[in-house]
C-alpha cells in the first residue's frame, strides 16, 4: 500500500526508549498491542513504518520499527503521527459501531430534524469523548458525545441528531432545562450565531 488516501490516525510516536532504536508510542487503538495488526503504518509525508516488535509499557507501548536501529534514528521520529487507510479497519456491520473518523463531516441536526451544523472532529481531553462542531457560523462548539446529548448517529444517513438541552447548547431563562422559543433550534427566533452556553459537563462516554 502507498500513502493512505483516506488516512486514519492510529498512533503518535513519542520519545526514544533506550539506545537500540526503540520508541515509546501512544496508540489510539482499543488494544494498544493491536497497532501491530494493521500492517505498515504511514506518516503524513508517506513514509512507511513496519513494526517488528511491540510490548506494553504503562499507558503506551514500546515499539521497534524496521530500519530504526539506534537512539539517534529514534529521536528523529519523535512526534511523527502514524496512519492507516480507512479501508484497513474492519467493519462488523453493526449500525451502533463506528469509528470516530466516520463522524467527521456529518451534518448536525436538532430534535426537529433541522440541520444546524456539522461535525468537525472528535476530541477527548480525559473526561470522555467530545464532538467539535460548527453551529451556524460559529466554530469550535464542543458538546459531550453521550447518549443523552447525541441520541442518534446515522453514518448511512450522514447525520448525528443532538438534544440541544442535554448538549448544553440552550436552556430557558429560568434555567430549568426547558427549551424556550428564542433559543431552541428549529423554532422561531433561534439564532445559530448566538453564543452557546456550552455543556455543564463535557465528560462521560457515549
Amino acid at each position: 500500500m502507498s500513502k493512505p488516501k483516506n488516512p486514519i490516525q492510529m498512533a503518535v510516536i513519542g520519545a526514544a526508549h533506550g539506545i537500540k532504536g526503540e520508541l515509546r508510542v501512544k496508540t489510539f487503538t482499543g488494544d494498544p498491542l493491536a497497532l501491530a495488526d494493521y500492517g505498515p503504518l504511514y506518516s503524513k509525508d508517506g513514509r512507511a513504518f513496519e513494526i517488528i516488535d511491540i510490548r506494553p509499557a504503562g499507558n503506551v507501548v514500546v515499539v521497534r520499527f524496521k530500519g530504526v536501529n539506534d537512539r539517534n534514528a529514534a529521536e528523529a521520529l519523535t512526534n511523527v503521527e502514524l496512519f492507516v487507510d480507512r479501508s484497513a479497519l474492519p467493519d462488523d456491520g453493526d449500525e451502533d459501531e463506528f469509528y470516530h473518523a466516520d463522524l467527521m463531516g456529518l451534518a448536525v441536526k436538532d430534535d426537529t430534524g433541522a440541520t444546524i451544523g456539522k461535525v468537525v472532529s472528535v476530541q477527548n481531553f480525559g473526561g470522555g469523548d467530545i464532538l467539535d462542531i460548527t453551529l451556524g457560523s460559529r466554530k469550535g462548539v464542543l458538546i459531550p458525545f453521550t447518549q443523552a446529548a447525541v441520541p442518534e448517529v446515522s453514518i448511512v444517513g450522514g447525520f448525528v441528531r443532538i438534544d440541544p438541552v442535554a448538549a448544553g447548547l440552550v436552556e430557558d431563562e429560568d434555567g430549568d432545562g426547558e427549551l424556550d422559543s428564542e433559543t431552541a433550534p428549529g423554532r422561531d427566533g433561534f439564532d445559530p450565531k448566538r453564543r452557546p452556553r456550552g455543556p455543564r459537563d463535557a465528560g462521560g462516554n457515549r
